[in-house]
């Protein structure tokens, strides 16, 4: 891992899921060993939103739901996430969550490749938040780019792939040897457009925070 679990486990003695419903799906998203953001992920996600009070949230990667619900427990009334999921079996059991935790007005669940559905969106966001297959990230990125809005936030979860970008390539198994190399250059990436200014932080299993210029 990339950080101590000790020091991670502590500092999540501190955290709390927002009400019992969230609680109850990040248990079953555990259970199921889907991968969902990190308490301490989350933590940070909820610290910006109230921070910045976005209006409109783009999600690349819904899961089962859990971290768009999350989201949208910390909203102004006049906000809304709009999130992407293409895996079917995971898009029912969004649904599922979205409505059981009421919130159905707050969240807008597209269903398809976020590669075929991003080109066409028109609208800008206030906050892209990518948590999505971490070799597709490179692809994501200019649509990313375009829809975000001026001083929006762009927040990728995962980047750090616990630990394996910091290896060689040689020394991660031979499977993930094409998203550690794509996941080095989408960082290289990140950090050098000219259109953001970007931070890497040791937060779960990494995550980079960008700001459109």
């Amino acid at each position: 891992m990339v950080c101590d679990e000790r020091l991670a486990s502590f500092i999540n003695s501190f955290n709390t899921d927002y009400d019992e419903v969230v609680t109850s799906i990040r248990r079953e998203a555990e259970e199921n060993r889907v991968p969902i953001i990190r308490r301490e992920a989350g933590e940070f996600i909820k610290m910006l939103i109230l921070m910045n009070r976005p209006k409109k949230i783009l999600e690349i990667g819904s899961a089962v739901g859990f971290s768009a619900i999350f989201m949208s427990r910390f909203l102004d009334d006049d906000a809304h996430v709009t999130t992407i999921e293409n895996y079917q079996p995971r898009i029912e059991e969004a649904k599922k969550n979205i409505v059981r935790a009421g919130a159905s007005d707050k969240i807008t669940l597209l269903e398809g490749d976020a590669l075929e559905i991003l080109p066409e969106m028109t609208e800008s966001y206030d906050m892209v938040f990518m948590d999505a297959a971490k070799g597709q990230y490179g692809n994501f990125f200019t649509e990313a780019i375009r829809l975000l809005a001026p001083k929006g936030v762009l927040l990728c979860d995962n980047v750090l792939q616990d630990g394996d970008v910091l290896e060689s390539r040689f020394a991660v198994t031979r499977r993930n040897r094409t998203i550690h190399s794509r996941m080095r250059e989408y960082l290289y990436e990140l950090t050098h457009n000219e259109h953001l200014e970007t931070a890497i932080l040791n937060i779960g299993d990494g995550m980079s925070l960008s700001i459109r210029k």
